[in-house]
């Protein structure tokens, strides 16, 4: 078996893999609130998080200094 063949028997797999997974927390109700709160946390706490980060980097960038109270 050469190197590609390998790679992708293992994209085959990995793929069948995913797709079996998805089906079943899709069709059991308690893992599809599971999966669905998880989704709701983590888009709760890294879209803020990453969107403050960029306009800290946007700050750093522009030059400018902080306000002196």
């Amino acid at each position: 078996m050469t190197s590609t063949n390998a790679r992708t028997a293992a994209n085959v797999v990995l793929a069948s893999a995913g797709v079996a997974a998805a089906y079943v927390i899709l069709t059991t109700p308690s893992l599809r609130r599971l999966a669905f709160r998880g989704l709701q946390i983590w888009l709760g706490a890294s879209v803020p998080g990453y969107l403050l980060d960029q306009t800290r980097q946007a700050w750093v960038a522009s030059g400018r200094t902080r306000l002196q109270a």
